[in-house]
């Protein structure tokens, strides 16, 4: 019996912040369809080990590296270990990011901001930045950015001003970055997920808020329902994949059709 060959067979793959949530879903999915996965988490490591032994069930090969996005000197280790153990970096998930604060503009604190911008969006440009080298040299590369709907426009909901200014940014990082590494072979694309049922999104609320929150989704959604994980999981195995080869600088929304924007204009 001839075994199927996956869809990233032998790529060598990071996904940022795999421990738990989309990045857990996507680091399981890629290493499933045959790619080396370089599980990177900043502080849950026992959950990082939970994903590598599921990938070894897999009869996939995975490591994990803890590294915080933010901070340059971390990401430059991060991708030197990848590089000593796969030899090189076929594709970048740059699925770290964090929530902070729900306050107004009177209310917002810069404690809250900071990290934020330091993960969500510099995050981005130090992994890519330390990547594009080895991706240049091969001319080869998929970059794949977990953005929002919160940087598409402005949601009726109030308090994400902060969040939804970050993954703007992401969103207008992947389009510039797309342009300058384009000539270079390297796909650079993005995923606007909604609501998606992760500790991220849902975790830090009492149970009746939780209930709240995900009833809303469902109410603004033409689908009904609230995101999983895997939905953005198979979106970014897509985007990591030689299928999405003539696609790049774009952004592809993940969030059930939801109603409840006050424009989508650009």
């Amino acid at each position: 019996m001839i075994q199927r060959k996956g869809r990233v067979q032998d790529r060598k793959a990071i996904v940022t912040g795999a421990s738990r949530g989309i990045g857990k879903a996507i680091a399981r999915l890629l290493a499933k369809e045959g790619a080396q996965v370089v599980v990177n988490y900043n502080k849950s490591e026992t959950e990082a080990h939970k994903i590598l032994k599921e990938i070894e069930h897999m009869d996939s090969k995975a490591i994990a590296i803890q590294a915080n996005v933010g901070q340059k000197a971390e990401v430059e280790k991060l991708i030197e270990e990848t590089i000593s153990e796969f030899g090189g970096v076929d594709i970048l998930v740059n699925n770290a990011g964090v929530a902070m604060g729900r306050g107004s503009l009177q209310e917002f604190k810069d404690e809250e901001f900071d990290p934020m911008w330091n993960v969500n969006v510099k995050g981005i440009l130090n992994c890519t930045r330390a990547v594009a080298p080895y991706m240049k040299e091969r001319k080869y590369g998929k970059i794949v950015n977990i953005a929002s709907v919160a940087g598409l426009g402005t949601a009726l909901l109030p308090g994400n001003m902060l969040y939804a200014s970050t993954k703007a940014a992401v969103i207008i990082l992947t389009k510039r970055l797309a342009l300058e590494l384009g000539q270079y072979d390297i796909n650079v694309n993005a995923i606007a997920p909604g609501l998606i049922r992760t500790d991220m999104a849902l975790g830090d609320r009492s149970e009746e808020e939780k209930r709240e929150r995900i009833g809303y989704f469902e109410k603004h959604s033409m689908l009904g329902r609230i995101g999983e994980p895997e939905d953005i999981a198979n979106a970014a195995l897509f985007l990591a994949s030689d299928e999405s080869s003539f696609m790049t600088a774009q952004v592809l929304t993940f969030d059930g059709g939801r109603t409840d924007f006050i424009t989508h204009s650009l």
